[in-house]
């Protein structure tokens, strides 16, 4: 709400003259007013919803302006009350601030300094009405419905995630890098009770080992040369809400140790400081890498990987989710053309058919990288094979390299497949150094679908 909408001032007084007069100078100033001399007249109108404003006299014949402003409050909180009395002392003025007041003005009235606190509190409404807009479409923008997955293994995702988003529970996500890690963390945040406070993401990976604790727990002035000051650390801006930490596995060793003391004792020590703060913080972690893996070769805490993966999840790459492509393509189709402000484009059959066959080794953030690209460069609004990237076209040509001769006899189907499956993982496996993720990698799988492979046909 703006002074430029014609903001409708509701003024309740029994004084009639001064009533007039506030309507005139209030019409000439821009504003819409309406009047009311007395209290019960006054609530009816905000009743209606015919007010963006009140004015109300602190002195009326039927009830005193804390009582009108008690119903008010009650009826439609978000407005705001400017309290005026000619009868002014400290004690109202304090209770009427109390009771939610926006501000006190004296008889004889100052318009200039009306005006002004009429501009505050337009500002306010505005800023607040701006806030629930914001909250209101954060909700929708991740909701479980707004993640696009059609597919069993994303519906088996979505079934987990409805199961422990009102829960604090920690949670690990695994997933390739370009999953949606991110999004679905801030989706657990944004549906679950936590919602109204900080989401706070910080990528270990990305932030030098010289600097991460200090990002993380803060820091005390005088902790180091450059400190000048006490410096919060992203634990404390997330406390109430959900700190995110991703590329969990990035982590060196030493702040290892601190995070499980965070984990369990719900507590933080800014760097150079002995005093503990208490958090009430949700974490969730996420990785790409094999943290079991790290376990065995000693390069991540044990204890802090049972801390940390409480529920787990695992996102699929998109190679196992194709039934998921097109709604994707589409999904982003829709939103790049409407940023570039071009009609809606469409890809051909030919060049559907080529993104179904690339392996997407960068997933849902490889994908709208290239369909961005496409409707950025594409002249046409049809997108065809020629338009896609060449490592796209490349790769849908190229041979798969896997043959099996048919004998005239015939085959065991099933025997010579798990046969196949049996040498690729073995091969795989030998490529790899037995390092599990690599050889899923290798072979296009995630790391539990490889396991329980392995498990299905006896590979130890």
């Amino acid at each position: 709400m703006s002074m430029s909408e014609l903001t409708r001032i509701l003024i309740i007084d029994d004084d009639e003259p001064g009533r007039q007069v506030m309507e005139l100078l209030l019409k000439k100033a821009g504003f819409a007013p309406l009047s009311a001399e007395n209290g019960a007249q006054g609530v009816a109108l905000v009743h209606e919803g015919r007010a963006d404003l009140v004015l109300v006299d602190l002195f009326l014949p039927d009830k005193n302006g804390i009582e009108i402003l008690r119903e008010i409050r009650q009826v439609a909180p978000e407005l705001e009350v400017v309290v005026i009395t000619g009868h002014a002392s400290a004690e109202t003025a304090v209770q009427a601030m109390k009771e939610g007041a926006f501000d006190y003005i004296t008889k004889p009235v100052n318009f200039e300094e009306l005006k002004i606190v009429i501009a505050k509190a337009c500002e306010k409404q505005r800023l607040l009405s701006e806030n629930v807009y914001l909250r209101k479409q954060l909700q929708e923008r991740f909701q479980f419905s707004s993640i696009i997955g059609g597919s069993a293994a994303m519906q088996r995702l979505f079934e987990r995630m409805q199961r422990i988003v009102k829960t604090d529970s920690t949670v690990l996500i695994f997933g390739e890098s370009g999953t949606g890690k991110e999004l679905v963390a801030k989706a657990l945040h944004h549906n679950g009770r936590r919602k109204g406070h900080a989401f706070v993401a910080v990528n270990c990976g990305a932030i030098p080992e010289s600097l991460l604790e200090s990002e993380l727990f803060g820091h005390a002035k005088g902790a180091f040369t450059g400190a000048v000051r006490d410096k919060i650390g992203k634990f404390e801006a997330a406390n109430h809400g959900t700190i995110f930490l991703d590329e969990i596995g990035t982590m060196p060793m030493h702040l290892q140790s601190k995070l499980l003391r965070v984990l369990q004792e719900q507590e933080v020590e800014r760097v150079g400081s002995t005093k503990p703060i208490k958090l009430d913080v949700r974490v969730i972690s996420a990785t790409n890498a094999d943290l079991e893996e790290q376990v065995r070769q000693g390069s991540f805490r044990e204890d802090l990987f049972y801390r940390l993966n409480v529920i787990p999840l695992q996102l699929p790459p998109l190679r196992e989710r194709r039934e998921d492509l097109l709604p994707l393509v589409s999904h982003f189709l829709d939103k790049f053309c409407h940023l570039m402000g071009r009609p809606l484009m469409s890809l051909n059959k030919p060049a559907l058919d080529a993104l179904e066959r690339y392996r997407w080794p960068g997933n849902v953030r490889e994908l709208e990288n290239v369909v961005e690209r496409l409707v950025a460069l594409t002249e046409q609004d049809s997108i065809g094979p020629d338009d896609l990237p060449v490592e796209i076209t490349e790769a849908s040509e190229r041979p798969k390299g896997v043959c099996l001769d048919l004998s005239p006899e015939g085959i065991d189907m099933p025997a010579a497949i798990e046969e196949l499956e049996r040498k690729m993982i073995a091969k795989a496996l030998q490529m790899s150094n037995g390092v599990k993720a690599r050889a899923a990698a290798l072979l296009g799988l995630n790391r539990t679908t490889l396991v329980e492979k392995m498990r299905r046909l006896g590979i130890c």
